[in-house]
């Protein structure tokens, strides 16, 4: 039986860069460390009231977020955030980014430098496809049937395969289970193939279902590839020839 290993780690510094960039002595790694976490933690997890009429209970502040990258210099920590909502981010005349930048500065006790990456087709990002089913389950949706429009929605998008699995009490039995379909090819093994992967949990009267996203986005190429040398730490970088004249 093979091993289970998580797509995004296998290839980080080979051919995926780090989501923390930057260098540390011994001494403050593990400090920093934390405070990496805190960030991630506190934008991903921020609950304010929901806002959808007759609807009680919080929401998530930020929707729609794929990842968070940090950069750190001496002077300021860059916080880089993918989302397919920069306009819900951002707010009315840049107030909700000023308000989230100082509460992140409030939080660390640093300088921070907020940056926007907006996501054009978030149908072929792992992690907004596994949070958006699990909205869909949330909502009573037939666990087959959301499972189902995802994966044709990111083979129309291009995707060259992808597989979502469900793991829990589907369809309300009384034992847990789990349920897996692919559509197109998803080489895991393959450290060229640029397999994106994301989980999400979807919280039903049952209890909690879990969801597994893996996309198929082609192959890495030499030229587009984003890995670095593991040892070194530099990305990695074509051989210059000597010509002899």
């Amino acid at each position: 039986m093979g091993q289970k290993v998580n797509p995004i780690g296998f290839r980080t510094g080979i051919t995926l860069d780090w989501k923390s960039r930057w260098i540390a002595p011994k001494r403050e790694f593990a400090d920093l460390l934390v405070e990496d976490y805190k960030i991630r933690r506190y934008i991903l997890n921020r609950k304010e009231p929901s806002a959808e009429k007759g609807a009680r209970g919080e929401r998530r502040a930020y929707p729609m977020i794929s990842k968070i990258e940090i950069e750190r210099t001496r002077d300021e920590v860059k916080v880089i955030i993918f989302t397919a909502r920069p306009g819900v981010l951002i707010g009315s005349k840049g107030g909700r980014i000023d308000q989230l930048q100082q509460e992140l500065q409030e939080l660390t006790g640093r300088r921070i430098n907020l940056k926007i990456e907006e996501i054009t087709r978030p149908e072929l990002v792992a992690q907004l496809v596994a949070e958006g089913i699990a909205e869909e389950l949330e909502r009573r949706v037939s666990f087959r049937r959301a499972m189902k429009k995802a994966m044709e929605t990111a083979m129309a998008q291009g995707a060259k395969g992808i597989k979502v699995q469900l793991s829990g009490r589907l369809g309300g039995a009384e034992m847990s289970r789990r349920e897996k379909q692919i559509m197109g090819s998803v080489p895991l093994s393959t450290l060229r193939a640029n397999i994106d992967y994301g989980f999400a949990e979807a919280t039903i009267a049952q209890g909690q279902i879990g969801v597994q996203v893996w996309i198929n986005l082609g192959m890495f190429s030499e030229d587009d590839s984003h890995g670095v040398d593991a040892k070194t730490g530099q990305t990695s970088k074509k051989s210059k020839r000597a010509y002899k004249g």
